[in-house]
């Protein structure tokens, strides 16, 4: 990854505020810029320095994958040694943080330990989550790593067709899908993998429990893997036995809502239109009321990053964006459907990285 190349342009953001340096604090963030995958660290940046703060288990670790900033040892809370750090810096006038990352306990903690005379006008929230926005367009390498994750996770979701059946717990299926993804190459799973059968497929965020497989009705899987830091995300919608026309029609309704949206997916497209592209479909099919969540999510180094393809969203989609496009269907009582792809923005158009097949599938 080029780290100094993100740094520099996190450089330039801040210099386009007069925000002289910045506190790094949340993991993701500090992968990002310079590579480092510890618990535990600060990053500091300014004008003309990047340096690393974590504490004495990662002195090997740090030593090896941080390339794009100095590296600092130390022995307390690594947030309050970089604080302590950019006060002494004569060329640092204040320090800005992410007021979205940053609680009023480790706020008040950093001013704790400032002297007396920086308490109060040292540290400023920073006017936008910088990193946040850097990390919404993914370079060719990012790229390259999400879409070798999402067809891992097309790899896991052939595999468990072969397993289901009725009577089989839910915890069950998503054990099993869990442990074919880490044959494949998962360092970890995105999320708690969601495995909701029968009635249960009614709940959006119906994670898997003790409840059987039924002998015929929807099974919905909502599941993605990490792979070198990066997410997947992926959600397949299958049934046990014979649909009943209600069953097929409203399958035929999410899909055609979830490729409408996908087609919709392009540079200079809004966040809004997208799902709406979704949305209409579903009105047109007495269905609105029973798509309860946003479209979809944009997906990198977290689960949920920026842009949110939500109703009335503004953002307009770049080429290097990744979202999830995953409009749904729930039936309290009866059953719930959702399809889910990622998507990435191209120059062109877009590019689906999660091509398993999307057909109603009856096992």
């Amino acid at each position: 990854m080029d780290h100094p190349k993100r740094i520099a342009a996190l450089r330039r953001e801040l210099a386009g505020v007069r925000c002289p340096a910045l506190l790094v604090t949340h993991p993701p963030d500090v992968r990002y810029l310079c590579g480092f995958t510890g618990s535990s660290a600060a990053l500091t940046v300014t004008r003309r320095s990047a340096r690393l703060f974590t504490d004495g288990r990662y002195i090997a670790q740090a030593a090896d994958e941080v390339k794009a900033a100095q590296v600092q040892i130390v022995g307390g809370a690594p947030a309050v040694s970089a604080v302590q750090w950019l006060a002494a810096q004569p060329a640092v006038q204040s320090a800005c943080f992410d007021p979205t990352r940053t609680t009023v306990a480790e706020l008040a903690r950093w001013k704790a330990e400032l002297p007396a005379g920086l308490r109060r006008k040292f540290l400023a929230p920073a006017s936008a989550p910088f990193v946040e926005q850097l990390r919404q367009l993914k370079d060719e390498k990012e790229l390259a790593i999400m879409k070798e994750a999402a067809l891992v996770g097309c790899r896991v979701f052939e595999h468990i067709l072969g397993f289901l059946r009725p009577g089989l717990p839910e915890i069950e299926v998503a054990a099993e899908l869990e442990h074919e993804a880490r044959l494949l190459g998962a360092e970890g799973m995105s999320f708690e993998t969601i495995v909701a059968a029968g009635v249960r497929s009614a709940l959006p965020h119906g994670r898997a429990t003790n409840a059987v497989l039924p002998r015929r009705g929807f099974v919905t899987m909502d599941f993605g893997i990490i792979l070198r830091g990066y997410c997947s995300d992926m959600t397949r919608t299958v049934f046990l036995g014979s649909a009943k026309p209600r069953e097929r029609r409203a399958y035929a309704a999410v899909l055609e809502a979830q490729q409408a949206a996908v087609e919709a997916v392009a540079a200079g497209v809004s966040c809004g239109e997208v799902d709406e592209a979704a949305r209409s479909v579903l009105r047109r099919e007495g269905l609105g009321e029973a798509f309860s969540h946003s479209t979809g999510h944009g997906v990198g180094l977290e689960i949920h990053e920026p842009p949110r393809v939500g109703s009335g969203q503004k953002t307009r989609l770049e080429a290097g964006m990744v979202v999830t496009i995953e409009p749904g269907v729930y039936l309290a009582g009866k059953f719930g459907i959702r399809i889910e792809d990622m998507v990435a923005v191209t120059r062109t158009g877009r590019e689906i990285l999660t091509p398993a097949s999307k057909v109603l599938i009856e096992l």
